[in-house]
């Protein structure tokens, strides 16, 4: 399956985004979907998943402005992001995930392209 993220822009502080991963097949079959982004100079990080079971996850500092979502009929998760912050500036991409044994999730095969996100005054 080839993800595309799209939805990425320049926003104020305080403003709203959505982000959109639309799939190449059927995301029904993938147990976890999720969002990672990158900022300039910094490491790749996890910002939320979600599970084919409907559990959700999410990097701390997202918690409560960040919500991710699946339309398994449309074949695409969505990132819906609030109240956005100058520190969520960076590239963010969809991708599939899993669990180790630990119940760390990792993310599976490549990023894909990346939607930019920029949040500035």
């Amino acid at each position: 399956v080839q993800l595309q993220a799209s939805g990425g822009g320049s926003v104020r502080p305080g403003g709203s985004l959505r982000l959109s991963c639309a799939a190449s097949g059927n995301i029904d079959v993938i147990n976890v979907m999720g969002w990672y982004r990158q900022a300039p100079g910094r490491e790749r990080e996890m910002v939320a998943l979600h599970t084919r079971t409907g559990s959700t996850n999410y990097e701390d500092s997202v918690k409560g402005r960040f919500t991710i979502s699946r339309d398994n009929a449309k074949n695409t998760v969505y990132l819906q992001m609030n109240s956005l912050k100058p520190e969520d500036t960076a590239t963010y991409y969809c991708t599939e995930l899993d669990f180790d044994g630990s119940g760390t999730a990792f993310p599976l095969g490549s990023f894909g392209q990346g939607t930019l996100v920029t949040v500035s005054s």
